[in-house]
């Protein structure tokens, strides 16, 4: 792993970009920035305008190092270019921002109360590929929308089982045991999930390092354990479907907790918009998730 881009993970001030939108979200993400399933008519070209709204994302002055320490891409962006460059390699040798590839390939059905993710179809390759891009370290999503014990372990133990095998390539993993914001018994799911991560952190040795992805906690600074764990590299937030406004709120009470934000940071951001409100408006949101971080 690149060490200049470890310590910018772990020290540096900013937040992480969620561009990861795969084929299951994207119509919706498009759809929030004002283009209907009626614009195409392939996954392909789906896959095309999606790629035009990251890159205006990207290359918008408003996305900078500044405020931004990394950017999660979907392997379909990973595989694509920004101006003659992989997007990869644009995002770190132009804008100074850290590279992170989603690698789940979906959910599976809800047992036990929590959605595990998918078998992988072929991590090792896809980890290669990561690894010949420059990519920093990956993502990967399950979700919890009960407070189910036995549910809750098998998800942290596979999110740790694989994260392993992502370290010993050579990349950073971020686990993501995603709690259900609306879930009914939210606090309880956190109160189990915290316990299930600090017991498999408890057996780790010392140089391996890892980064996670959760839900904003129902109890402010919940998650300190985790974060000054020497295991962890950095906890970030993701925003789980509350809007901008209620993330940021959320997340400034939590200290040393940054942002992960997908929809949160798109928000109000539409294909019809001129550059400038374009980048207006997302100077706007970036200048905001930024400020939350930093508390």
């Amino acid at each position: 792993m690149n060490p200049i881009q470890l310590k910018r993970m772990q020290f540096g001030n900013g937040f992480i970009a969620a561009l990861d939108q795969s084929g299951g979200s994207t119509p919706k993400a498009l759809r929030l920035y004002g283009i209907n399933e009626d614009s195409y008519s392939s996954d392909d070209e789906m896959f095309e305008i999606v790629h035009q709204m990251r890159t205006r994302i990207m290359t918008s002055p408003a996305f900078s190092s500044d405020y931004i320490l990394g950017a999660i891409l979907f392997k379909n962006t990973m595989n694509r270019r920004i101006e003659g460059l992989a997007t990869s390699e644009y995002l770190w040798e132009k804008k100074g921002i850290v590279p992170i590839l989603k690698v789940d390939e979906g959910l599976s059905d809800l047992e036990d109360g929590v959605q595990i993710m998918r078998p992988f179809s072929n991590l090792d390759g896809l980890l290669k590929q990561a690894v010949d891009y420059h990519i920093f370290g990956t993502k990967m999503r399950s979700v919890i929308k009960q407070a189910n014990p036995k549910g809750i372990k098998n998800i942290v133990d596979q999110q740790f089982d694989y994260g392993m095998k992502i370290f010993d390539a050579g990349l950073i993993p971020i686990l993501e045991p995603e709690v259900d914001i609306h879930s009914i018994d939210k606090a309880e799911c956190e109160r189990i999930l915290r316990s299930e991560i600090l017991n498999k952190l408890s057996g780790l040795s010392k140089d391996i390092k890892l980064m996670f992805k959760l839900t904003l906690p129902t109890e402010d600074n919940f998650y300190n354990d985790l974060i000054d764990n020497p295991n962890i590299v950095r906890v970030v937030a993701l925003s789980g479907g509350y809007t901008q406004s209620e993330a940021n709120e959320k997340l400034a009470r939590n200290h040393g907790l940054i942002a992960s934000f997908s929809r949160a940071l798109s928000q109000g951001l539409k294909a019809d918009q001129t550059d400038e409100k374009f980048n207006e408006t997302l100077t706007r949101s970036i200048k905001s998730i930024y400020e939350a971080s930093i508390t």
